[in-house]
C-alpha cells in the first residue's frame, strides 16, 4: 500500500496535545480517539472503521489501545466473526453513539435552519417487508409532518447504531440500559405454494417431516426451527434434510414458488394466505414462544417524534393481534 494514508500514522493524525479544553473541562478522553471507538464498536470491525476514517488499520488499533490504557478496562474481544464489544463498551459505546447523534441532529438542524421531524426506527428484514411497510402509509397519511428512517439488518447488534431510536427485536433477554414494549403474540403454522399443496393434500400429518423442507438459518438461535416445531407436534422426525436460507423473505419466496413447506409467523404470513399466494398444509400450529417487541435505550429521552412512532406501532400491534390467530 503506498497511497497518502498508508504513510499517516497515528501521532500525525492524533498529535498527543490535542487534549484541549474539552478534555480538561469534562474529563474525556481526545474527541477524536473516542469517534475512532465509535465507528470501530458501530462497525464491529477495525478495517471497516478504518476505512470510513481514511487511516490505516494500524492507527485504528493504537487508538483504541490507547483508550484502554486510559480507562482501565478492555473494550473489545476478538471472536470467530470478528470483534464484540465487551459489557463496559456496550456502555460506553450507546452513550457515545447519542451524544454524537443528537450533536449530528443538531448541526443539520442549524444548517438547515428548520426544525427536523425524523425518527430512525430499526428492525429485521422479515418484519419490515412483511409486517411494518404494509402499514406505514397510514402513519404517512397521518403525519406527514415526520420522516421516518429506515435501518433494516438482520445483525441484531446494528440495532444499537448511533442513529438509531427504536427498533424491534426478538422478545427475549435483557439488554442493559434498555426499555420493551411487547408487541403481540403470535402463532406458527406450516405453509406453502397452491400447487405444492395440491400435489401433497393426502400427505398424513406424521409424514410431514419427508417433505420437502425450507429452513431458515436464523441469526438469533432463540427463534424456533422446524426441529422444534415438529418436537411440539409429536411428530418422529429424523435428518431434516432442505433448501436453506439466509432471508426470511426469500425462504417464503421459495414457498410461494412451490419449493417446499416453510414455518410461517401468522403475523408475517397472514396477508400472503389470505390473498392465495400462500396457504396453510395441515392444520398443526403452535404458539410462538419468542414473539416481538419495541425496544428504545433507557438512558434516552425520546422525542416527539419518535414517542407518536411509538404509539402508533403500538397501537397497530394491538389492532394486529385479533389476526394473530391460527383459525
Amino acid at each position: 500500500m503506498t497511497d497518502h494514508r498508508a504513510r499517516l500514522n497515528a501521532a500525525e493524525l492524533w498529535p498527543a496535545k490535542e487534549e484541549g479544553i474539552v478534555r480538561k473541562y469534562y474529563g474525556l478522553p481526545p474527541l477524536t480517539t473516542l469517534a475512532v471507538f465509535e465507528a470501530t464498536a458501530r462497525h464491529s470491525s477495525f478495517a471497516r472503521a478504518a476505512e470510513e476514517m481514511n487511516v490505516t488499520t494500524g492507527a485504528i488499533s493504537r487508538q483504541i489501545k490507547s483508550l484502554e490504557e486510559e480507562l482501565g478496562v478492555k473494550l473489545f474481544v476478538r471472536e470467530k466473526n470478528g470483534i464484540e464489544l465487551t459489557p463496559a463498551a456496550q456502555d460506553l459505546f450507546a452513550e457515545v453513539a447519542a451524544s454524537f447523534a443528537r450533536c449530528s441532529v443538531a448541526i443539520r438542524a442549524i444548517k438547515s435552519d428548520t426544525r427536523i421531524e425524523s425518527v430512525t426506527f430499526a428492525c429485521t428484514d422479515a418484519f419490515a417487508t412483511l409486517w411494518l411497510m404494509p402499514r406505514m402509509a397510514d402513519f404517512w397519511n397521518r403525519h406527514p409532518d415526520i420522516t421516518v428512517n429506515h435501518l433494516v439488518s438482520d445483525q441484531i447488534r446494528d440495532f444499537r447504531n448511533a442513529e438509531v431510536d427504536m427498533f424491534v427485536r426478538a422478545a427475549t433477554g435483557v439488554w442493559p440500559n434498555e426499555n420493551t414494549e411487547p408487541l403481540f403474540a403470535d402463532f406458527i403454522y406450516p405453509v406453502c405454494g397452491l400447487e405444492f399443496a395440491e400435489h401433497h393434500k393426502d400427505v398424513p400429518v406424521s409424514e410431514l417431516s419427508h417433505l420437502p423442507l425450507l429452513h431458515m438459518d436464523w441469526t438469533n438461535p432463540d427463534w424456533p426451527r422446524w426441529q422444534d416445531f415438529l418436537q411440539v407436534a409429536s411428530i418422529p422426525y429424523e435428518g431434516l434434510r432442505g433448501k436453506r436460507f439466509g432471508k426470511y423473505s426469500v425462504l417464503l419466496s421459495a414457498a410461494e414458488a412451490n419449493q417446499g413447506v416453510a414455518l410461517g409467523w401468522h403475523s408475517l404470513v397472514s396477508s400472503s394466505v389470505k390473498q392465495g399466494k400462500l396457504v396453510r398444509i395441515t392444520d398443526l400450529s403452535m404458539r410462538d414462544p419468542v414473539g416481538f417487541c419495541l425496544a428504545w435505550n433507557g438512558k434516552r429521552t425520546l422525542s416527539a417524534s419518535a414517542l407518536v412512532l411509538k404509539d402508533w406501532i403500538l397501537d397497530q400491534a394491538r389492532h394486529s393481534e385479533h389476526l394473530s390467530s391460527p383459525v
